[in-house]
């Protein structure tokens, strides 16, 4: 979460907007959610969290905000190569939704990093997921989602050992507050998708938070920011987690539901926790498994739940 991910409407957890990616309509073809688009999806949730876990190998060169600038800025340039956005004939408000969308996308990774140098990259990955899972639950104003907030409260409170001393307290706090920039994030992408054609919101968009994050990156690594190595592991956590996956999900919601895709995006704690397991070698008990568990339960629980919602209202 990522950290993490960028395509407008690509992390739509439970979020009503998401009604409007391409593919979810009603009667499309991406209705039946086919193998296809399904393992588009799983690959890049895959490298997504792969994509944090070598950047965490790469924390001790170069430090937590020495990566985010790193990621950031290669793939604010890939993305200004290939959709050459237009910069004109948009309107003040426009560029202040832009704005938004890149100041909430710059906090979401700086937060989620510092996060991943403390804690562990399955525990940080579920306690982010609180973020777009709160948002769902407010979105949607049901009585039966406090349940599954419920449900993801207790998952948090296994996790945590029954309180956050059982995490560094540092790390947890920004995980958190990973996953308040990530529902912010996902209001804004929403809202940079209706005004920008295409990915040129997006673009743009990772150029204000890869602007954001240089001095900070610069300020915490300086020159080990150029060194050839660093700056070739930094354009490999840009590819794995920004690029691929990006172009992976948009190709994805073109021919699968956006409520599918939703459910599916909920997987990522537990992605993220075998990532951490087999490049990080950080083992889960089995407190923390069934805690995991717990906040994917929830987080499908409330999207499939929206998407009753939205199925009924369609029929009537």
């Amino acid at each position: 979460m990522n950290d993490q991910r960028s395509a407008a409407g690509a992390i739509s957890v439970a979020v009503p907007e998401a009604a409007a990616v391409p593919g979810g309509a009603p009667g499309s073809g991406g209705r039946r959610a086919a193998l296809g688009p399904v393992a588009l999806v799983v690959a890049g949730g895959l490298s997504v969290q792969f994509g944090s876990a070598v950047a965490v190998l790469l924390m001790p060169r170069a430090g937590a905000l020495g990566v985010v600038t790193l990621r950031l800025a290669v793939a604010a340039v890939v993305m200004l190569i290939v959709c050459r956005p237009k910069v004109r004939g948009y309107a003040r408000a426009d560029w202040g939704t832009v704005l938004a969308f890149g100041l909430a996308m710059g906090g979401m990774n700086t937060l989620f990093y510092q996060a991943v140098d403390r804690i562990p990259l399955g525990a940080a990955v579920t306690l982010e997921v609180l973020g777009p899972l709160v948002l769902s639950v407010v979105a949607s104003r049901r009585p039966a989602n406090v349940v599954w907030a419920g449900l993801a409260l207790g998952g948090v409170a296994l996790l945590s050992g029954g309180g956050l001393d059982g995490l560094d307290p540092v790390g947890a706090a920004c995980a958190l507050g990973a996953g308040a920039m990530w529902a912010t994030y996902i209001v804004f992408s929403a809202r940079t998708g209706r005004r920008f054609p295409q990915a040129d919101g997006l673009a743009l968009a990772l150029v204000v938070a890869a602007l954001v994050s240089l001095p900070l990156g610069v300020m915490e690594a300086g020159s080990k920011l150029l060194v050839p190595s660093t700056l070739g592991l930094g354009a490999l956590v840009a590819l794995l987690s920004s690029v691929l996956p990006y172009t992976l999900e948009l190709m994805a919601l073109r021919r699968l539901p956006a409520p599918t895709f939703a459910i599916l995006m909920s997987l990522e704690p537990a992605i993220a926790a075998t990532a951490g397991f087999l490049v990080l070698d950080q083992a889960l008990s089995a407190t923390d498994a069934l805690a995991i568990a717990l906040v994917i339960g929830a987080s499908m629980g409330a999207v499939r739940g929206q998407t009753r919602r939205t199925k009924a209202r369609e029929r009537a």
